[in-house]
């Protein structure tokens, strides 16, 4: 016999819960953003991002700085595909990809503005992670479907 739950007509819906909200937030924005950004790596469009790269950051990535934000553009666009299907480890990926881009920052001695508002969506991508705790589904097959 097969069990399947319901929800009652008279209990709140998740949407209407300011976690869950919160959640769609930055997943939404945790999507665009970097897909964004990684495809203006292409264009520069918005700004010359081979002045963001530390010095001793290009002395070590092989080929010229413009070759290098290539691959970062590459990096962004994907970390911003798995927010978008895995939204728990797409938030740790760009949690890193972040403390990445400080260091950089950092090493470069200059933009201290950008680093410290990375820090802080640093943190967003860590609150994103661990919301998707709460509200992506599982992928066991058992809970997610009629069980028996």
């Amino acid at each position: 016999m097969a069990t399947i739950t319901t929800v009652r007509s008279h209990s709140p819906s998740v949407r209407d819960n300011p976690a869950y909200q919160a959640y769609l937030t930055l997943r939404v924005g945790f999507v665009v953003a970097p897909i964004l950004f990684g495809l203006d790596k292409f264009t520069n469009l918005l700004t010359d991002w081979t002045a963001y790269l530390a010095p001793a950051v290009d002395r070590l990535v092989p080929g010229s700085a413009s070759g290098a934000m290539l691959a970062v553009g590459v990096v962004e666009i994907v970390a911003g595909l798995v927010v978008a299907v895995r939204p728990k480890v797409g938030g740790y990926l760009v949690a890193a990809w972040l403390a990445g881009i400080i260091t950089n920052l950092l090493l470069l001695g200059d933009h201290y503005d950008v680093a410290l508002r990375d820090f802080g969506l640093l943190l967003a991508a860590l609150a994103l992670a661990r919301l998707a705790t709460a509200f992506q589904p599982t992928h066991d097959t058992d809970t997610a479907t009629a069980t028996a």
